[in-house]
C-alpha cells in the first residue's frame, strides 16, 4: 500500500531571512526572490501529480502555495492550524539579540526547545497537536493522494519529528536548516500514528522528482 503522501513545505523568502530574524505571527510578504522561488515550485507542481494544496493563512505561506495549485489544476485550502508557531518576546530578534536580552532563557532554549519555550511563546506541544490535527485531516480527505502543505520552518520540523516517532526536542540538531520551498516528504502507511520521512530538503523544481518517484 503506497499510502498518502504528504509534503510539508516551507514557504519561500520573506525580508527576515537574511538577518535569520525569527517570523513567527508577523505577516510578512514574499521578497522578489520568494516569488521566484513560488513559481519554480509552482512549475514543478504542475507536474508532480498533486491532488490538493493547502496552506497556513499567513500571507507568505498562502502566496507560495496559490501558484502551486494553480499549476497543478487543484483547491487550495488554508488552514489556521499550519500556521508559524508564536515567538513571544522573541518575534523579530536574531539569536544574537535574544542571547544579549535574556541569555539563560535563550541557554535553555537551545538546550531544549521543547522543554523551554522562548520568553511569551507558544508552546511547541501545542503546536504539535494543531499540526497534527491539520495532517489528519489531509490524509481523511485525500487518502492515497499526493498533498503539498506549505507551512513554516519550525513547525514543519517539530511536527516531521513528532509524526515519525523521534523527539521533537532534537528539530534543531535533526533539520538544522530547511530551504525555502523545500521540507519533508512523509508517507502515511494506514495508521494515525503509522508515519515515514522519505526524503528531507528535496529539490522541488520543473524536472525534479515529483509523483512517478514518491509514490
Amino acid at each position: 500500500m503506497s499510502g498518502t503522501i504528504v509534503l510539508l513545505v516551507r514557504h519561500g523568502e520573506t525580508a527576515y531571512h537574511h538577518e535569520n530574524r525569527y517570523c513567527g505571527r508577523t505577516d510578512l510578504p514574499l521578497t522578489d526572490v520568494g516569488r521566484q522561488q513560488a513559481a519554480a515550485l509552482a512549475a514543478w507542481a504542475g507536474t508532480a501529480g498533486l491532488d490538493a494544496v493547502y496552506s497556513s493563512t499567513l500571507r507568505r505561506a498562502v502566496d507560495t502555495a496559490a501558484p502551486a495549485a494553480r499549476a497543478a489544476g487543484v483547491g487550495h485550502e488554508t488552514d489556521e492550524r499550519l500556521v508559524e508557531l508564536d515567538f513571544g518576546l522573541a518575534e523579530g530578534l536574531t539569536a544574537t539579540e535574544m542571547a544579549e536580552t535574556w541569555p539563560e532563557e535563550r541557554a535553555d532554549f537551545v538546550a531544549d526547545p521543547v522543554a523551554n519555550p522562548l520568553p511569551g511563546g507558544e508552546h511547541p506541544r501545542v503546536a504539535i497537536a494543531r499540526g497534527r490535527g491539520a495532517v489528519s485531516d489531509v490524509v481523511e480527505r485525500h487518502p492515497g493522494g499526493v498533498v503539498l502543505v506549505v507551512c513554516h520552518s519550525t513547525l514543519l520540523r517539530l511536527l516531521t519529528l513528532d509524526l515519525i516517532g523521534d523527539d521533537p526536542s532534537r528539530y534543531r540538531q535533526r533539520f538544522p536548516k530547511v530551504g525555502n520551498t523545500s521540507g519533508a516528504v512523509l508517507r502515511h502507511l494506514g495508521s494515525e500514528q503509522a508515519w515515514e520521512l522519505v526524503d528531507f530538503n528535496p529539490v522541488l523544481t520543473e524536472g525534479a522528482p515529483g509523483h512517478q518517484t514518491i509514490t
